[in-house]
């Protein structure tokens, strides 16, 4: 089955460049307002990404690894697709919070499959 490492791959690449266009575009005001919070925030965004990555690659190598390394970046998508629309819904950028139940209900459906 392709389609869960792409979703993997494709997702934790588009994490990585969304952090990536957001920086180089200067557009995270959070820098100067929170700076340790912020990039903590990214840090832990920055892993959930890297981790898919890895998983999606295992899952493509037919790994052994591959299936717990994906299990785990799954989690931390969860935990950031849950915890990151409260920001976008206090400025009232509703379609954000689609993007989110749509990341959460592909992993969700990944699993389903996968296990």
């Amino acid at each position: 089955m392709i389609l869960i490492p792409l979703f993997a791959v494709i997702v934790g690449v588009g994490m990585l460049g969304q952090w990536t266009f957001l920086y180089l575009s200067h557009q995270i005001p959070e820098l100067e307002t929170e700076p340790i919070r912020i990039r903590f925030h990214i840090a832990a965004e920055a892993a959930a990404a890297l981790t898919l990555i890895a998983g999606g690659i295992g899952l493509f190598l037919s790994a052994s690894w591959g299936t717990p390394v994906f299990l785990v970046g799954a989690g931390m998508l969860f935990y950031t697709a849950i915890v990151s629309p409260g920001y976008f819904a206090q400025q009232g950028q509703w379609g954000w919070l689609v993007m989110f139940a749509l990341l959460i209900a592909g992993g969700l459906a990944c699993i389903a499959v996968l296990v």
